[in-house]
C-alpha cells in the first residue's frame, strides 16, 4: 500500500472506492488490411480498452484521477487469414510528478510480435493461472508491467507482485509457440523484458526507478541541484548494467521512455554533472542526438 499511500499525499483524498487502476487509450490503424469489414477494427478499441480498463488488476483501492495513464497504438500490418492479425504494438504508461502539472512517461515499449486472432463481439477472456489466447495473454502482461512500473516509481520495488504476475503469464503462454514469449526469439521481446525484471543484476536498476520519481522528479522543483545528482547516479548504475548487458532490454526501454526528459534535467545545472551526464548518455546510448542540448548551454 506504499503506492497508494504516497497517491493520498499527492492528491489529498481518502481511498473510498476499490474502481480500476488502468486508463489506457487504445488507437488502432489498419490502413494496410483490405477488408469490406473495416467496423471490426472500432470494436477491437473498444473490446481491448474495455479488458484493460474494467478489470479490477491489484487489491488496492483507486480513484478515478487516480488511474494510470496509458496508451496502446495497434499498427497492424497483415491479416493472413479471417480473424487472424498481426501487429506492431507501442505501449506507453505515465506518472504525475508531484507538485507539477507535468506527467513522466513510465514506460515506453514497441513489441513487433504482435499476433493475434479476434473474432467481434466475442468476449475476451483470461485467467491468472493458465493461457487462454495469446491476445487477452498480450493484453494482460502489459497491465502487470505498467502497474508493476508505476509501484515501483512509489517505493523500492513496490512493483514485484506485479512483476511476478507478469512472469505468471509468460510461463504459462510458453506451451503456445507464440512470437514473443520464449528466450529464442527477438532478443527485445516480452520474455527478455521480464528476464530483465526478474534478474537479480537488474535489481539495482529497478531500485533506481524509485529513486528518479520519487527522490528526483517529484521534489526537482524545490532542489533541482540535488535531484539532477540523484538522476546522475542512477546513470551511473544503468551503466554499470549496459556494461554486462549491452542489449538489454530494460536499458533501451528506460532512454526510450526518458531521454528527452534528461534533455530537459540536465540542460541546466552545474557544468561538471552535466558534462558527467553527456558522457554517460552518449555511451550508452549514442544514436540518439538530442544529448548535445546538454553541453550546448
Amino acid at each position: 500500500m506504499l503506492r497508494i499511500s504516497f497517491v493520498v499525499l499527492l492528491f489529498s483524498g481518502s481511498l473510498l472506492s476499490h474502481g480500476q487502476e488502468l486508463n489506457f487509450k487504445v488507437s488502432i490503424n489498419a490502413e494496410q488490411i483490405q477488408t469490406t469489414d473495416q467496423a471490426i477494427f472500432k470494436d477491437m478499441e473498444r473490446a481491448f480498452a474495455n479488458f484493460l480498463n474494467t478489470r479490477k488488476w491489484t487489491q488496492d483501492a483507486y480513484k478515478p484521477h487516480e488511474k494510470i495513464n496509458c496508451t496502446l497504438f495497434l499498427n497492424i500490418s497483415k491479416m493472413p487469414s479471417i480473424g487472424n492479425f498481426e501487429a506492431n504494438a507501442q505501449i506507453t504508461a505515465a506518472r504525475p510528478v508531484y507538485n507539477s502539472n507535468y506527467e513522466t512517461v513510465l514506460f515506453n515499449f514497441a513489441d513487433r510480435e504482435w499476433e493475434f486472432s479476434y473474432i467481434e463481439s466475442l468476449p475476451l477472456e483470461f485467467n491468472d493461472n493458465s493461457y487462454i489466447t495469446n491476445l487477452t495473454s498480450m493484453l494482460a502482461f502489459y497491465a502487470y508491467l505498467v502497474l508493476a512500473m508505476d509501484y515501483d516509481s512509489f517505493s523500492e520495488l513496490g512493483g514485484n507482485p506485479y512483476v511476478q504476475k507478469a512472469l505468471m503469464v509468460v510461463n504459462n503462454a510458453q506451451s503456445s509457440n507464440q512470437a514473443g514469449w520464449t528466450a529464442l526469439g527477438n532478443a527485445r521481446n516480452r520474455y527478455a523484458l521480464i528476464e530483465n525484471l526478474n534478474n537479480p543484476q537488474f535489481v539495482e536498476v529497478r531500485k533506481s526507478t524509485y529513486r528518479y520519481h520519487r527522490l528526483a522528479l517529484d521534489t526537482f522543483d524545490k532542489t533541482p541541484d540535488q535531484s539532477r545528482e540523484i538522476v546522475l547516479s542512477i546513470l551511473k548504475e544503468y551503466k554499470k548494467a549496459w556494461t554486462i548487458y549491452p542489449n538489454a532490454i530494460l536499458v533501451i526501454s528506460f532512454f526510450d521512455a526518458k531521454s528527452s526528459e534528461l534533455v530537459n534535467i540536465f540542460s541546466e545545472g552545474s557544468l561538471q554533472v552535466r558534462r558527467e551526464a553527456y558522457d554517460i548518455l552518449t555511451s550508452i546510448d549514442p544514436k540518439r542526438n538530442i544529448y548535445q542540448k546538454i553541453i550546448s548551454n
